[in-house]
């Protein structure tokens, strides 16, 4: 885990009221740069779990740091509702959305994810942010744009069911074992690439929490997805 910026919340910022009562002055986001935080949870029990292994992990060192610098945790994945993270993200940390969706940074690339945010009620003293411009708008070729075997990204979003079909399928194997090909076309933070086994254990989880969802909606009389 790394720190991954911070900033003092304003009241469209969303950040929620602290258990006891008192109001977030500094919120700093925790998450990981490429492959470090991925050893050190593949060498932990909670690697082990069937159910969402990452969040559990995550949870657990989180809470324990927040606990630790007396300050309360915050998680992504906890709710609906679901905390606005994407947002609190671009307010402490030089981050802009790219064209394939998810946040791009200057120097890691697409290679990085907040795992949680440590609540302070106290402000504390943050380094300066420098307003940066997104590397993609300086990017002519955008190939993550056109590297897509099935061409999910286009000026009309993303195509969530044919990449879920992709995936999923016999040749999806190198998107599905490799990663996604589209973020790894992209030029920025190559050397922060997820390992092989990090990169699958992502898109596998991608993969089963999307036909989670087209059979729950199967259920209630709505189409499948995949």
């Amino acid at each position: 885990m790394t720190p991954r910026g911070g900033f003092y919340p304003l009241p469209d910022d969303n950040v929620p009221i602290l258990p006891g009562g008192d109001k977030v002055e500094t919120l700093v986001l925790v998450g990981n740069v490429g492959s470090d935080m991925w050893h050190e949870f593949q060498s932990s029990d909670a690697s082990k779990r069937r159910r969402n292994p990452l969040d559990g992990w995550s949870e657990r060192v989180i809470t324990v740091l927040a606990k630790r610098l007396d300050a309360h945790p915050f998680f992504p994945f906890s709710g609906p509702p679901y905390l606005p993270f994407q947002r609190w993200a671009q307010r402490g940390d030089p981050v802009k959305p790219s064209p394939i969706g998810p946040l791009i940074h200057p120097e890691y690339g697409l290679w990085h994810a907040y795992r949680g945010a440590l609540a302070f009620p106290t402000r504390i003293e943050l380094p300066p942010r420098r307003p940066i411009e997104s590397p993609c708008e300086t990017c002519a070729e955008r190939p993550c744009l056109s590297t897509c075997p099935v061409e999910a990204f286009s000026d009309n979003g993303y195509d969530v069911p044919a990449c879920v079909a992709h995936i999923g399928s016999a040749d999806g194997t190198d998107c599905r074992e490799q990663g996604c090909r589209a973020r790894r076309s992209c030029p920025i933070g190559q050397k922060f690439h997820y390992l092989p086994a990090q990169a699958e254990f992502h898109m596998r989880a991608f993969l089963r929490a999307n036909r989670e969802l087209a059979n729950n909606r199967h259920v209630a009389g709505q189409p499948k997805l995949v």
